[in-house]
């Protein structure tokens, strides 16, 4: 017997240490990646204390406490985490009435790019997580309660003296004095109130429309007669311009484009737009850009679909454009489009690509706009289209990068099959960071080189295209900017068209110049309206 109490001794020892190094953990973790290092653990959290306090409730008070606390420190860790990965895909924290959603949505992006297997692999992992951290939570605190019970009024003394040095030392400004999971916790519940709250701010004036009674007649008079393009570019974001391992190639790119535009009779002008979104999400942008609201979460997205407030494309319908969607990355049935007013919706399966995907990215930008052209644009005795067109070569995780090719060659899309089959596989690709910025950036000029061969190729006096991008791209290939800008260009022949925009102050040509102008993306559809409207419906800016 005494050798047995000899042997459990450390067993104990080590069990307590074990849970007590767990508990500290959870409580000093920071909630991004970014700031994990060694430093980050050298605090002295009051939670510790408070923690410790409440495990020394007796009796059946204290175990039902316990659990309690269990749950609440599980709680806190699955948040944390949930906050590492929003921040390196949104940078935002995340938000349980928003994100909750976006499982579906990840393991499809999954699905996808790691394949089926991979995704229910990481699915599995990820609720096994969960589940440990549970457990773990629960084991921990049992182990804990026990060690503090053994000598009740020594551990009370401990803690007690351990608080009031807690406020000591927080009192004296010292800033390693931490209650860094009780802010954690306590920044989700207000935000989740937050958010409940904004929804009702927000359907309180989502109807309210300055536009909502305009007739047909005056309605983008400036625009009578021309195919009018609003095509949102994925990731499109200023980092392009602005970080230095993209600028160096993108730059001149912008201007190449231009300059190929001139010599073919265009005119461009370009910009920024601020988004409410960033590394995802892009309905978000194409809600806000279309409807003149600040749609920056899903919640505020479902109201806008039951709203009444005409989107741009509602609203060219009504002066009597022919309103058409074209959305690539949709392969299953999207009744949400009907809020949007599309006249004809052209998904994945409409759009008949006969080729591979290229990874997460169901069909290279070219087909997408060479069946755009064969469906809409090259029918005889029609009616203007005003066609709002997602291009999704620039999507996550870029690769393979397309590669433009002659537009006769396109045809039903099985020529790309051999650019889609060339590139190692994305887990290949993304152990290499300096490969995958280096991918970002050549997905984005092939989109833009696209656009341009598209206009040179089938354009003409009555071809108007406003391109803009969804958002910026992950924080990973971004180093975390806080700016959520992305580029904005407007291309047409007719001069006319940038004579409507000059106050506008837009930069000439494809690369806006640093100080351009920044709108919120939000005030896009009403300067739109306004400017190639009768002017008695032009708004204050």
């Amino acid at each position: 017997m005494p050798n047995e109490s000899r042997l459990s001794f450390p067993r104990t020892l080590l069990a307590s240490v074990s849970a007590c190094v767990f508990v500290f953990v959870v409580f000093t973790i920071p909630n991004r990646l970014v700031f994990l290092d060694a430093k980050t653990f050298f605090y002295l959290p009051l939670e510790l204390f408070v923690l410790g306090l409440g495990l020394l409730l007796p009796g059946k008070a204290g175990a039902v406490l316990r659990i309690a606390l269990a749950l609440v420190l599980a709680a806190g860790l699955v948040f944390r985490i949930a906050d590492m990965v929003a921040f390196e895909v949104f940078s935002r924290p995340f938000n349980p009435v928003f994100d909750s959603y976006l499982l579906a949505d990840g393991y499809h992006f999954l699905s996808t790019s790691l394949g089926r297997s991979g995704a229910m692999l990481a699915a599995v992992f990820a609720l096994a997580l969960v589940l440990a951290i549970l457990w773990f939570s629960l084991l921990s605190l049992r182990r804990l309660q026990g060690f503090l019970r053994g000598a009740p009024r020594v551990s009370l003394l401990c803690l007690l003296a351990g608080t009031v040095l807690w406020s000591a030392l927080s009192l004296s400004g010292w800033p390693r004095a931490s209650r860094y999971f009780i802010d954690q916790l306590s920044m989700h519940v207000s935000n989740t109130l937050r958010s409940v709250a904004d929804l009702h701010a927000f359907r309180a004036v989502v109807n309210v429309d300055p536009y909502a009674d305009a007739s047909g007649a005056s309605l983008f008079s400036a625009l009578r007669g021309k195919d009018v393009l609003v095509v949102f570019v994925e990731s499109y974001g200023r980092t392009l311009v602005d970080k230095a391992e993209y600028a160096a190639d993108f730059r001149p790119a912008l201007e190449e484009a231009a300059a190929q535009l001139r010599e073919a009779g265009y005119q461009s002008r370009s910009a920024f737009l601020g988004s409410p979104t960033v590394g995802g999400i892009s309905w978000l942008a194409h809600g806000t850009a279309l409807s003149g609201l600040w749609i920056d979460s899903q919640v505020r997205y479902d109201s806008l679909l039951m709203s009444e407030r005409a989107s741009l494309m509602q609203l060219f319908q009504r002066a009597g454009w022919r309103t058409v969607g074209v959305m690539p990355a949709i392969g299953l049935p999207w009744p949400e489009g009907q809020y949007f007013g599309y006249e004809q919706l052209y998904t994945a399966p409409e759009l008949d690509y006969r080729g591979l995907p290229f990874n997460y990215v169901t069909m290279p930008d070219q087909f997408t706009l060479s069946r755009f052209q064969q469906l809409e644009r090259a029918r005889e005795d029609r009616a203007p289209v005003m066609a709002e067109i997602a291009l999704i070569s620039s999507h996550a995780p870029w690769t393979p990068v397309p590669r433009l090719i002659d537009w006769e060659r396109v045809g039903d899309g099985s020529i790309f099959n051999a650019q889609a089959t060339s590139s190692e596989s994305a887990e290949q690709v993304w152990q290499d960071r300096d490969r995958v910025l280096r991918q970002y950036r050549e997905c984005a000029e092939y989109v833009i080189d696209t656009l341009v061969s598209y206009v040179r190729h089938y354009g003409d006096e009555n071809l108007v295209m406003l391109v803009l991008g969804d958002h910026q791209p992950m924080p990973y290939v971004t180093d975390n900017t806080d700016n959520r800008d992305v580029l904005t260009h407007i291309i047409a022949r007719d001069p006319a068209v940038m004579r409507a925009i000059e106050s506008w102050q837009w930069t000439p040509g494809m690369l806006p110049a640093e100080d351009a102008p920044v709108w919120r993306m939000d005030a896009l559809r009403d300067r739109f309206i306004s400017a190639f409207s009768s002017p008695v419906l032009s708004t204050p800016d």
